[in-house]
């Protein structure tokens, strides 16, 4: 058994086929851990975490790209939306966070890489910085982790991680999530015990004109403590090389998981045994009681 420890099949990308997709992904033995980007999509993670328990759990939050009204593209994956501006309503995802099937908060944290163009830089930091916090306060009062996103951002992201530790917060920390930083980068989350998320970008060839950001990425996925990292898709982005071009399934975190066994020089079964007890250990539940 393989846990998908994020991926977002309530997205618009699966209006079409989400109960296929997930019946198919259980049928191959993934679990998973359905991600809110905003209300609306924390609000469907709860219910697909309710439709098939035992094989869906949930985590509530508001992205930093719907902080702000702007055109999202991700160019590789052929997905374009709009984000509707929405502000942290703390009372609503406190609602949802009380629901037992709610193991963390987020996806949350700083994204540097979609800058809308309406308002100063300065500004969009200090929005996105607000939104972690509260996030932060809503993890401590239900003792959950955070799940970070963090793009471009990881110098401002682990100073902000470290105030809010400093205060009295993030009790039980979290994971940040489709880590593609280096290993200082890492090194710094880590000594902070946060758990590094890998997704399909490690299986990724690396680009002939910048070699240099795979290279720390799968320095990283060497480096790591066997007990820290956990494995992701993401989908419907960023599926691994053997599915480049196509909407990643969260099935399709078994590829991530034999890079990591290939990269480490160690059998898939360990790999698959380390990633399912650390998400355990995390998430704070156990597959054997369920």
């Amino acid at each position: 058994m393989i846990f998908d420890s994020h991926c977002h099949v309530q997205f618009n990308a699966y209006k079409n086929d989400a109960d296929v997709v997930i019946k198919r992904t259980i049928e191959k033995g993934v679990k998973m851990l359905v991600v809110g980007s905003q209300n609306s999509t924390s609000q469907r993670a709860v219910e697909y975490a309710e439709k098939y328990p035992g094989h869906i759990w949930a985590a509530v939050g508001l992205h930093p790209v719907h902080l702000i009204e702007q055109e999202v593209e991700e160019d590789e994956e052929h997905i374009k939306f709009k984000s509707r501006e929405e502000r942290f309503d703390f009372g609503f995802y406190k609602k949802l966070a009380s629901h037992p099937k709610v193991v963390a908060i987020g996806e949350v944290g700083l994204e540097y890489y979609h800058q809308p163009k309406n308002i100063p830089f300065e500004e969009l930091k200090k929005i996105q910085s607000e939104n972690f916090i509260q996030h932060c306060r809503l993890a401590d009062e239900f003792n959950l982790p955070v799940i970070i996103h963090c793009r471009e951002a990881h110098a401002d992201q682990t100073e902000l991680v470290k105030k809010i530790i400093a205060g009295g917060g993030l009790k039980k920390r979290g994971v940040v999530h489709c880590f593609t930083g280096d290993w200082s980068a890492a090194e710094k989350y880590l000594q902070m015990g946060f758990y590094i998320g890998f997704t399909g970008i490690i299986t990724f060839s690396a680009k002939k004109s910048n070699l240099q950001p795979t290279l720390d990425l799968l320095e990283v996925v060497q480096k790591i403590p066997l007990d820290r990292f956990l494995v992701e898709t993401d989908s419907p982005y960023l599926a691994p090389q053997s599915y480049r071009g196509e909407r990643a399934e969260p099935w399709m975190v078994e590829e991530v998981v034999k890079k990591i066994a290939e990269i480490r020089q160690i059998s898939i079964t360990e790999v698959t045994e380390k990633a399912l007890n650390n998400t355990q250990k995390l998430f704070s539940f156990n597959f054997s009681t369920i």
